[in-house]
């Protein structure tokens, strides 16, 4: 399969188009801008729809029209402006309408910067809006999984009808790399709970609005037997150099691809290092990170924030000292600064 040279947002949007997105919404707001601009050019080629919205709620809400119908839709922002379409989301995942929402993370709070940050994690991970429900989070960390998780991501939203995250980074989004595109593919086939018009058939209803308390409490123990579902089935991780770790640095997206040069740096100088990489930060892959760990002496939690993925490592390992490091603010952690980090643990 042939290789194309691409901005991390522009794969995804191609990659999408390629899983059968056919309608997008959305705001301008950088570092994600240029999935705006390629819908904008590519979806009118095959028959979509792209629309700028007038503001990140409309957009929010228009996605679920389309989702209601049955398109494959979606919709992209940077932090702030997912911000703005949570109450949006929550009313997705109460009315269970698949569709993918991509965050190409910027530096915070507020407007902060327009630099790359991980300091959205708790945002997507814990649901976000109002109500208890929760969301699959994928996280990529290369241009080529910019388009491989899309796919995945619109497949686990129509599995299990539910909204669904990439949260990627302004690193990732803006770099240019290498990248196989998908071929194209066709939806997951029928849909019985689709809002198509009636012809002849009973009515379908999608609503979010409960009244009667009791009512309200069996909808919600519902959508959590479906995230238990989603926890057992669906978690995803990428392991590196572990087999005989001492310490282990776990990371997720930008920042596990500068740990894996840190990883190689390390070995080169006699330390026995290893990376542990989240690729579904929701449901987190708990199971795979214990088994990781069992003959490391030492943890090592690296992210672009204060710290908010290792709250999920140390509720995985609550018997294990777990070791943060983080920058926040929009800088890029260095190879070498981990580098002093494991040397001081270790």
């Amino acid at each position: 399969m042939l290789e194309t040279l691409m901005k991390g947002n522009e794969a995804l949007a191609e990659a999408a188009v390629r899983a059968g997105c056919r309608f997008y919404f959305g705001y301008p707001i950088t570092p994600q801008t240029e999935l705006m601009e390629y819908f904008a050019r590519r979806l009118p080629e095959v028959g979509g729809t792209f629309l700028q919205a007038e503001s990140e709620l409309a957009a929010i809400n228009m996605v679920y029209g389309a989702a209601g119908a049955g398109a494959r839709a979606m919709t992209s922002s940077s932090s702030p402006g997912i911000s703005l379409k949570q109450e949006g989301i929550s009313f997705l995942a109460c009315a269970e309408l698949p569709c993918v929402i991509v965050n190409v993370m910027r530096g915070g709070p507020g407007l902060g910067s327009i630099q790359p940050a991980q300091s959205d994690y708790f945002q997507a991970t814990r649901g976000g809006g109002h109500g208890d429900y929760r969301m699959p989070v994928l996280a990529p960390a290369s241009v080529q999984e910019m388009a491989d998780l899309v796919s995945k991501a619109f497949d686990l939203a129509e599995r299990y009808r539910t909204p669904v995250i990439l949260l990627s980074d302004g690193v990732t989004g803006q770099m240019m790399e290498p990248a196989r595109l998908p071929g194209e593919k066709i939806g997951n086939g029928l849909k019985p709970w689709v809002t198509d018009g009636c012809r002849g058939r009973r009515r379908r209803i999608i609503k979010t609005l409960y009244l009667d308390p009791d009512q309200l409490e069996a909808h919600n123990r519902h959508l959590q037997a479906k995230y238990a579902q989603i926890r057992e089935n669906e978690t995803l991780s990428e392991g590196y150099l572990l087999e005989d770790a001492q310490v282990v640095i776990v990371a997720f997206g930008i920042c596990a691809r500068v740990a894996r040069t840190a990883v190689d740096n390390l070995r080169e100088e006699g330390l026995k290092v290893g990376l542990f990489r989240p690729v579904t930060l929701w449901p987190f892959p708990e199971q795979a990170l214990k088994d990781a760990v069992k003959r490391a002496r030492h943890v090592l939690t690296l992210e672009m924030n204060a710290g908010q993925m290792v709250e999920d490592v140390r509720l995985c390992l609550p018997s294990r000292e777990i070791h943060f490091y983080g920058r926040m603010g929009g800088v890029l952690v260095a190879a070498s600064e981990i580098e002093t980090q494991v040397k001081r643990i270790a």
